[in-house]
């Protein structure tokens, strides 16, 4: 390739590698709807014995998280599962949280199995969690469901974001604390 190739790509391939880098950094719209102020706290990819489940994205106002204030997670499914599992799953996960009402789980189940759809790899679901304690699920960018009940979503995301995650890896990851 000639210099003056050279010297007229250059700039085009730092182009589009700052887009790439970029695009991993910026909010989907239906974390911009709740969150106008969103960035990218920090990224992890959920991996399960071998098989890789899903890249989660956690953003906050102005990239810092705080559970007292608003923030979303973002799942993007890298493999087909059932929706009825994943609430099975998310309960479960509750539960070693050290949440110990059977009759609130088994409420929190009904709701998680009536809203989680199965996924397929591709799928991204994102929960926002708004100034009152309450998500909003979305399914690829479009509404889903809501639950305005301020302790299920504290012990829902607790799943990803308490210090008593069974993934403090990823958690870690998520926060921004490791790469």
């Amino acid at each position: 390739m000639t210099a003056i190739h050279t010297t007229f790509l250059q700039p085009l391939y730092i182009s589009i590698l700052l887009l790439i880098i970029s695009s991993g950094a910026k909010a989907a719209a239906d974390v911009t709807e709740w969150l106008p102020q969103a960035k990218l706290v920090g990224q992890a990819r959920m991996t399960y014995l071998f098989w890789d489940v899903y890249d989660a994205r956690l953003y906050a106002p102005a990239g810092q998280w705080q559970a007292s204030t608003p923030f979303a997670l973002e799942l993007n499914y890298l493999r087909d599962l059932d929706g009825e599992a994943i609430a099975k799953r998310s309960v479960e996960e509750i539960r070693k949280q050290g949440f110990s009402d059977e009759a609130v789980l088994a409420r929190w189940y009904q709701q998680l199995s009536a809203i989680l759809p199965d996924v397929k790899k591709g799928t991204r679901l994102t929960g926002v969690v708004d100034q009152n304690k309450h998500t909003r699920f979305y399914l690829d960018g479009q509404p889903l469901a809501e639950v305005n009940e301020p302790l299920f979503s504290t012990w829902f995301f607790n799943i990803w974001l308490s210090e008593a995650t069974s993934e403090p890896k990823l958690r870690a990851q998520l926060l921004g604390e490791q790469s």
